[in-house]
Order: structure tokens, then C-alpha cells, then sequence
């Protein structure tokens, strides 16, 4: 996990460093450059796999080429087997697209399993790739024509404010643009039978756990006590002989008493983090830096898990998350009032492409605000592709419209019956905060500025709340309009 950044163009050594640096907090354990005539790139780095020897830019046996990578790739081991030709240098996962490259050219990130955004120096061209999902995140800007990229939105302001996302699912090369290597192709499978569905989930679900165990350093699990980040981390806790949780919440809220509850059950290491309203209200310009985004609905969110997040970087390098769970199983309230079949299944497909945007967002920057790596099994590609081929009527079921039926079902061995069943509250909700920044936002906006303010702004902005959000981005970020209404691509209604 880590921060990467570069350009191609015209070179600036300086500036590559001051990119760099602004992203730190992404990898405080190593900084390393890769600089020629044409091209400078470079990685901020937090040592989670040969933690030793893994130092970035990695380069190949003639030293011509150099990767920087940020994420993991969790098939490494086996694609380092399709390798014979090579000698590896390292026992770094970064290493092995960079040989891959070498061997099969910019087609490599179709044979990567992982969560990544990469970038590669041939001496000739530039290659970037991101993964299908886009839990690690990736930026691009071009100006007076050099090109620029890194993981945050911030890093290329030094160079550019014309910021662009690059696209999850796709890699580019300079000499030929960009092109998608993953098809999402989200078509239910109407044969699917409940025997089936159910032994495919109870196969597939543990082996996503399983894969993102691989660490050097310690790792843990956020767990608020509901179904999603519990049942991740009973799946985790059967592999590991020690295993830290954390979780945080208000005095009082049901989250706390949830997670206690559940530690207690799988017997992990549980460390709690309570908060008052004013540690909302202190954290809340440091999540706006963080967060590069002005919505407010995750805002809500993105202030617990910067909270819990630091909690737990004080024990773990790396934790597991409930991410995904939702989007792929139909856990959110207002899916239960659509109807059952295509429409339902459009809108999970909708919501589980969005979430780079969104969830995805908030859990990699809150965590790597605390140089912390978050891993997400949920979103395991291979686990994405299945979940998003059932019958929407295996999600949401029977005449209780029960959501997320057939992950409840299929782990019935797994988790006790308060635990298994317990209905979906949102993040906030569950740890208490869910409606300070509202709050705070009737305190310090007048109606008369709110009307003022709102008509004024190129911006959709419905009420107080969602303005107090821009300000605070706005106060950390100078951005020019048409790239702030660029920021939010995917509206968050759940």
C-alpha cells in the first residue's frame, strides 16, 4: 500500500518529490524515484509485503524498465511461476507485473487478482492500470502537454488543477490511450438453484478472506457487530491464532454494544474507540483533506472510520472490511421499495459500479489517512461476478422482505442467530454520529445565506448540510467548477 505518482513530458525532479510528499501519510516507511530524460515516477511507501526488500521503483534484470504500485496482488505466487525466464529480485507482489509487462505487454492487468493502480516505465512509454473495481484509487491530469498521475486528487495540484479520475477496469498506454481490460457483464443467471447459489457463496466468500490474510505486518478487522464485518472477520478468525478488532461509536450506541458482543463471541482482541460530538466536529476539516469529496452523505460516514482508523494503526498495519456487502446482497432500505427482478438487479449493479466513488473512496482515504491498508473480501472480483449473477429474489426474500437473505443463510455454522440476523443501520447511524454535521450545519448556515449560497454555486446542493460539506472541501481544495462537479459522479442515496 502506498502513494504513486509521475509525469511524462517535460521532467521536474522538484516537483515529482513535492507530489510525493503531499501523500506521505500513504507510505511513511519509504520514498523512492525513478527519473530519466522523459519520464519521472515514484511511490511513498507503507511495507506491508517483503517488508525488507520491496523497496520502489522496482526495475527489471536490465534496469530499462521500472514499476511503482500501490494495492496488493493477491495471485502473485502463482503468476511468479509463469515466469521461468526471469530472476526476481525481490518477494514483493509489485514485482511480478512489472515482469508480466515484459512478457505479455499492456494485456497484464486482465491476469492480475487484487486491488491495484499501477504504473510502468518501458523508456518509451507510459502504462497505467487500475482495478476493475476501483478500490485503489488513481488521478491523471495533462497540461502544456505532459502527463501526470497519482493516487490523490492533491498530489497532482502542484501541477494541474484540470484533475481527471481514471477509470476503474482500464489501463492506458501513452502511445495508444486507454482501454478497459475487465467487463463487468452483470446478467442474472435465472438457473441458478438455492442449493447451489448457497454452496458456491459458502466456497467462494471464505477463499475471498482467505486471500487477503497474505501479510508481513498485523493484521485486523473492523468489526461494528452487523452482519457484514462480523461474518468477515468469523471467516478470518478461523485462519489466524491472534486477531485484533476495533470499532467506535458514541457512548451508548448500538454499535458498541454490537461489536462487543461479537468479539466476545470469536474470541479476537477487541479494542474500542468512543467519541463525543465535539471529536466529530475537530476531525471534520481533517476528513474533508482527506476525503477530496464534498458529499455529504459520506462525510457522515467518513468521520468513524477516520476515527476507528486511527485506533487501529496503533496495533495493525493492515485491516479487513465489510465493504460491498450491501451493494451486492441488496442491504440498503430503499431497495426493499423496488421491484423484484430487473429493476432491483439494475440498481445493485448501479450502486456496486459507483462505489469507487463512494464507499470505496471513504475506506481507502480514512484508513491511509493513518498510513493503515483496508482490504475488502466482499469485493473479491470473482465473488463480484457471482453475486451479481443471482436472482435478486435470493436478497431480498420471502413475505419479510429480509436483505441479504442468502448471505444470512448460507453461514447459519458460522454466526449466532443476534448476530446473523440483525437488521441493517447505516455506519453513522449504528455509531451514534449520524446526525451532528446536520446539526452543526443549521448552526453555523442562515436560511438567508443557505438561499443565497445555493443558487450561486454550479452546484446541486439540497440543503444546509450538503453546503457546510462544500465549504469545508472548498476551504481545502481551489478547484474550478466544472472539476468539482466532476468529483461527485454517483449520487448517494442510501
Amino acid at each position: 500500500m502506498c502513494g504513486i505518482a509521475g509525469m511524462v513530458g517535460e521532467v521536474d525532479e522538484a516537483l515529482l518529490r513535492r507530489m510525493l510528499e503531499a501523500m506521505r501519510y500513504r507510505g511513511p516507511d519509504d520514498l523512492g524515484l525513478f527519473v530519466d530524460d522523459r519520464a519521472a515516477i515514484g511511490q511513498t511507501r507503507l511495507s506491508i509485503i517483503d517488508v525488507v526488500g520491496g523497496h520502489q521503483p522496482i526495475l527489471n534484470e536490465d534496469g530499462n524498465v521500472a514499476i511503482v504500485a500501490n494495492g496488493e496482488i493477491y495471485n502473485y505466487r502463482s503468476l511468479a511461476k509463469e515466469l521461468p525466464r526471469h530472476t526476481l529480485r525481490t518477494h514483493s507482489d509489485s514485482e511480478i507485473p512489472l515482469h508480466l509487462y515484459e512478457d505479455l505487454g499492456p494485456q497484464l492487468a486482465s491476469s492480475l487478482d487484487g486491488m491495484f493502480a499501477l504504473a510502468i516505465w518501458d523508456g518509451r512509454s507510459l502504462y497505467l492500470a487500475r482495478d476493475p473495481i476501483g478500490i485503489k484509487p488513481l488521478y491523471y491530469a495533462i497540461e502544456d502537454g505532459t502527463f501526470y498521475f497519482a493516487s490523490e486528487m492533491k498530489a497532482l495540484l502542484p501541477a494541474s488543477k484540470r484533475v481527471c479520475e481514471f477509470p476503474n477496469g482500464h489501463w492506458y498506454r501513452s502511445d495508444g490511450g486507454f482501454q478497459r481490460f475487465a467487463s463487468w457483464g452483470p446478467e442474472v443467471r435465472e438457473g441458478w438453484t438455492k442449493e447451489a447459489a448457497l454452496a458456491k457463496l459458502r466456497e467462494l466468500l471464505p477463499m475471498a478472506v482467505r486471500k487477503r490474510l497474505m501479510s508481513d505486518v498485523p493484521l485486523g478487522a473492523f468489526c461494528s457487530g452487523g452482519l457484514d464485518s462480523t461474518l468477515v472477520t468469523a471467516l478470518a478468525a478461523r485462519d489466524l491464532n491472534s486477531f485484533h478488532t476495533f470499532s467506535t461509536g458514541m457512548e451508548g450506541s448500538p454499535d458498541l454494544e454490537n461489536a462487543l458482543r461479537s468479539a466476545e463471541f470469536l474470541g479476537t482482541n477487541h479494542h474500542v474507540r468512543e467519541f463525543t460530538e465535539d471529536d466529530v466536529l475537530s476531525a471534520l476539516p481533517k476528513v474533508a483533506y482527506h476525503l477530496e469529496s464534498y458529499d455529504a452523505a459520506l462525510f457522515r460516514s467518513a468521520v468513524p472510520t477516520y476515527l476507528v482508523s486511527e485506533l487501529a494503526r496503533k496495533y495493525v498495519k493492515v485491516v479487513l472490511t465489510g465493504e460491498g456487502a450491501d451493494e451486492l446482497y441488496a442491504g440498503y432500505r430503499y431497495l426493499k421499495d423496488l421491484p423484484d427482478g430487473k429493476p432491483l438487479h439494475a440498481e445493485l449493479v448501479r450502486i456496486t459500479e459507483g462505489l469507487h466513488n463512494l464507499n470505496l473512496q471513504r475506506t481507502d482515504r480514512m484508513t491511509m489517512a493513518h498510513s493503515l491498508e483496508g482490504r475488502v473480501p466482499y469485493l473479491d472480483w470473482e465473488h463480484v461476478g457471482f453475486a451479481l449473477s443471482l436472482p435478486t429474489h435470493f436478497k431480498i426474500h420471502g413475505r419479510q422482505h429480509v436483505e441479504k437473505w442468502i448471505l444470512r443463510e448460507a453461514f447459519r455454522d458460522v454466526l449466532p442467530g443476534g448476530i446473523l440476523w440483525r437488521r441493517k443501520q447505516k455506519f453513522a447511524e449504528g455509531t451514534g454520529s449520524f446526525d451532528i454535521i446536520r446539526r452543526e450545519a443549521e448552526r453555523q448556515i442562515s436560511d438567508t445565506e443557505f438561499e443565497r449560497e445555493s443558487k450561486c454555486l454550479p452546484l446541486h446542493l439540497r440543503t444546509k448540510e450538503e453546503l457546510y460539506c462544500f465549504r469545508l472541501f472548498a476551504e481545502q481544495f481551489d478547484l474550478p467548477p466544472e472539476v468539482v462537479r466532476g468529483l461527485v459522479a454517483v449520487t448517494a442515496v442510501y
